[in-house]
């Protein structure tokens, strides 16, 4: 089979409210159709990997220029709803991906980045 990566970002979908101002029940219900589709890709086979990120308050960009130290800061980084939130890794044919993209986008009512996983890095 082929990996694929299914991105969610911090873009809101239909519903822009932060998750951070919805009801307790409300977290369950979103969080609770993970945890199912989670099990049904886990009980299938397909899903190899995924996690929640943090928000990109959080984050740091660690950059060089080669002769330097590294250096570590808190930005620049793309806009905050273009973030990545949290994502699936799913070991299936591009088409079985682009379904389950379309059963969390159908959730969420937002875009999910559905990428293929190379299988080796690029020669240079």
């Amino acid at each position: 089979m082929t990996r694929y990566l299914l991105g969610v970002t911090f873009e809101p979908g239909v519903i822009d409210t932060p998750i951070e101002e919805w009801k307790p029940e409300e977290i369950d219900a979103h969080m609770d159709y993970y945890r199912t589709l989670n099990r049904e890709l886990k009980a299938n086979g397909e899903l190899t990997g995924g996690e929640v990120l943090t928000g990109p308050d959080l984050a740091k960009v660690v950059t060089s220029d080669g002769a330097k130290a590294p250096v570590v800061t808190d930005g620049p980084f793309a806009e905050a709803k273009e973030s990545l939130a949290g994502y699936w890794i799913v070991d299936v044919q591009e088409d079985r991906a682009l379904e389950i993209a379309s059963r969390i986008v159908a959730f969420i009512e937002g875009p999910i980045e559905v990428r293929q996983i190379a299988d080796a890095p690029p020669e240079y």
